[in-house]
């Protein structure tokens, strides 16, 4: 769906993206991190066609930005962070407006925007004033937008931006109904919400590409391949410690919870660690209640990537 190759765009003579490349296929939801001015928005606005690069070459669904950003167009539905509504407007008429602008059949809009009312939770309010709705459901609006004429490409530059938890909820379970219908490119400083949403991950920095991956690649990049692993135990604290430390391929272990003999561990490793963990702790006589793998620390993986690309 996207190949990105060299891609650079300058403003003036500040570069705010340099060299990228990546590849993102057909069907897959990609999330894009990266700090405040690390060349997020300028990324995804040369996707979209909203700017041209300085230099590089960008392709969407087999199409040149450049060369024909008009069929590009066609073929995306693009959110960006403040999102392109008029207040005076209803929901349904700004919706029907936006159908017949992305091309929507005339005899097609109704039913297309009755649907995409429904997908977003916005039919009850087809008839109110876009200038009435709360911060949420601005945000819903925006997506319905980018939805309405069915895309393949859907770019979501940070959707739940200034939205309450509830909110942001709602706004994930939103997005994650869409997996499967559209590639999906989205941004967001919410690092534990992107995490549950998205397949792979790519992280800029400085307007530079610096990881790329699922979560556990990247906690591998960070110095722990496999990921948090987290352990419930019966038994000696001390002694789950010292087994869980004698494991191959174990980074760290930290204690976190001691209620008279249940322990609480937290390991990171090299790799995917559990069974032998396991076995350590039956050999130490020690109960395993619980052992899973925590997805839980992508604020974590992000922070060694960047401050370790930032001290280089």
């Amino acid at each position: 769906m996207i190949s990105v190759e060299g891609l650079t765009k300058y403003y003036g003579e500040n570069a705010a993206i340099k060299d990228l490349a990546f590849k993102i296929s057909k069907g897959e939801v990609i999330g894009f991190l990266g700090l405040n001015g690390a060349g997020k928005s300028t990324t995804l606005k040369v996707l979209g066609c909203v700017l041209a690069p300085t230099s590089g070459r960008v392709i969407v669904d087999g199409y040149d930005v450049v060369e024909n950003p008009h069929e590009i167009r066609k073929r995306i539905g693009y959110l960006p962070d403040t999102p392109p509504l008029y207040d005076e407007m209803t929901v349904g008429g700004y919706l029907d407006f936006v159908a017949r602008l992305r091309g929507v059949a005339p005899g097609d809009t109704v039913a297309r925007v009755k649907a995409i009312e429904e997908k977003t939770g916005l039919a009850a309010w087809h008839d109110a004033p876009i200038n009435s709705l709360s911060h949420g459901y601005r945000q819903r609006v925006g997506v319905a937008q980018a939805l309405v004429h069915n895309p393949q490409l859907l770019i979501l530059d940070e959707p739940t931006g200034g939205l309450d938890p509830v909110q942001i909820v709602e706004m994930r379970e939103l997005i994650k109904r869409l997996k499967g219908e559209h590639t999906i490119l989205i941004s967001s400083h919410i690092l534990s919400e992107i995490s549950q949403i998205v397949d792979r991950l790519l992280i800029i920095h400085n307007g530079e590409i610096v990881a790329q991956g699922t979560e556990d690649q990247l906690a591998g990049a960070a110095g722990g391949g496999g990921g948090l692993i987290e352990l419930q135990l019966a038994g000696n604290a001390q002694k789950a410690v010292e087994a869980a430390k004698a494991v191959p391929q174990v980074n760290t272990v930290e204690l976190t919870q001691l209620a008279g003999d249940r322990v609480h561990l937290q390991v990171t490793a090299a790799a995917d660690v559990r069974p032998a963990l396991v076995r350590a702790m039956v050999t130490a006589q020690l109960d395993v209640l619980e052992v899973k793998k925590s997805h839980g620390r992508l604020e974590d993986i992000f922070l060694k990537i960047t401050q370790k690309e930032g001290s280089a």
